[in-house]
């Protein structure tokens, strides 16, 4: 494990580095667009932006790696989110900060491709679990360290865009430095929409509705922070206080729904998120701990659907087609994505602030209902069936194949290569 972790840690440590700084400028730029005036809806229209690219990215940067290589591949990625976090403060206008968060999106995704494949690479049957928890708490960990770098400068100034452009740029030395060989990806095959659809309508829905609301906060978490009358650093605290939350939850509730029927895992915890969402919008008045305190909740539950739905579905995917199941659960992801801060953002601008939370709270009620009217559809799977529940960043948007939700079947289909016998998209 410890040689594991040593050809890993420069990729470890450049993802690290892009996810305090995408934390930091995620958060920054949903405060500094209040502060230049623009309005909630053409914020959460900025906002999916980034979410835009993160699904072209997913259907397209691939390519980019494949051909240039993932350390090529990976540098020019992690220069062009650099120039676009420094060209929001030369061109403060809506529409061309849509068009930079659409590139950096897309960039991300490529990078994201780039961490995910080479942790795959690199990690034996062995020790993969491990590699995967690894990876999972750098994940997390920088994500909610970069809000606590807001406070450090005014948003309204030039400084932290400069500290997120270097952060970017510092993302590049480790892979660039690395004696570790990159890997050959080589990309899968797709599955149509409709056929996935048919293989868990609830799986798809939850991905999808994942993506509704997982988006929407961290697009407009900060709007909503800032016009409940959070300072910058109760503005950091609220976001990380969700990040850190969404941690929490994912073994205790990936341990339960291996044992029970999924979907009654995901209603229950569906109706929850909604619950806090509702709880959320009272408590508001009652004080910052209170606030704090019951947005680690709602990220423990919320962030929780994502990867509970992957598993739901690769319940009852075929295993010859679990790699191009993954990669369209990360469309109808990033669908939803796109759309969730633009619809939160059309109900803040009518009911204020507490609208991001009434519009959680309604998509979470109807995946609740709609979990309870597949559970009355199809026979649920015993534990003994069930694949295996695998932590995945619920509130990131993952590379094309989402390796992690797929590995113990690419460990099956190894090794019957390794037997003699192929693989069936292989012939």
């Amino acid at each position: 494990m410890l040689k594991t972790v040593r050809s890993i840690a420069s990729l470890l440590l450049s993802y690290g580095l892009l996810l305090v700084a995408m934390g930091l400028f995620n958060t920054l730029l949903g405060v500094r667009s209040q502060i230049e005036g623009f309005s909630t809806e053409v914020i959460g229209l900025i906002m999916a932006g980034y979410f835009a690219g993160l699904l072209l990215g997913a259907l397209y940067s691939v390519q980019v790696v494949i051909r240039a290589g993932h350390i090529r591949a990976f540098a020019a990625f992690a220069s062009l989110i650099s120039i676009a976090a420094l060209v929001h403060l030369l061109w403060i206008e809506p529409i061309a900060w849509f068009v930079l968060r659409l590139l950096s999106g897309f960039c991300m995704a490529g990078m994201f491709i780039v961490t995910e494949s080479w942790l795959n690479e690199r990690a034996t049957n062995e020790i993969r679990g491990q590699v995967l928890s690894l990876y999972m708490m750098t994940n997390y960990f920088s994500a909610g360290c970069g809000q606590y770098l807001l406070p450090l400068a005014d948003p309204a100034e030039f400084q932290l865009f400069c500290i997120a452009s270097i952060l970017f740029s510092l993302a590049l030395v480790p892979v660039l430095l690395t004696r570790s060989s990159a890997p050959v990806l080589v990309k899968p095959k797709r599955l149509r929409f409709l056929d996935l659809y048919r293989t868990s309508p609830l799986g798809v829905w939850g991905v999808f509705c994942a993506g509704l609301v997982n988006a929407a906060f961290y697009g407009m978490g900060p709007v909503f922070a800032q016009d409940v009358g959070l300072s910058i650093a109760g503005t950091s605290t609220f976001m990380a206080a969700v990040i850190f939350g969404g941690l929490l939850l994912q073994w205790p509730v990936g341990r339960l729904s291996d044992r029970v029927d999924r979907r009654k895992v995901m209603i229950s915890l569906a109706l929850a998120t909604s619950v806090a969402c509702v709880a959320t919008v009272v408590i508001i008045d009652f004080g910052r701990f209170w606030l704090f305190l019951i947005a680690a909740v709602y990220g423990g539950l919320s962030f929780t659907i994502y990867p509970l739905s992957i598993a739901h579905t690769n319940d009852f995917a075929a295993p010859e087609l679990r790699i191009q199941v993954a990669s369209g659960l990360l469309v109808a992801y990033g669908i939803g994505a796109s759309a969730g801060p633009i619809m939160a953002a059309m109900f803040m601008g009518q009911l204020g602030p507490e609208g991001m939370f009434v519009y959680s709270a309604l998509v979470m009620g109807a995946l609740g209902a709609f979990g309870y009217y597949r559970t009355r559809r199809r026979a649920p799977k015993s534990s003994e069936e069930h694949g295996r529940y695998i932590v995945t960043p619920g509130g990131q948007f993952t590379s094309e194949e989402l390796y992690a939700t797929v590995r113990d079947q690419m460990d099956k289909d190894l090794a019957r290569i390794i037997g003699g016998r192929a693989h069936p998209l292989a012939r």
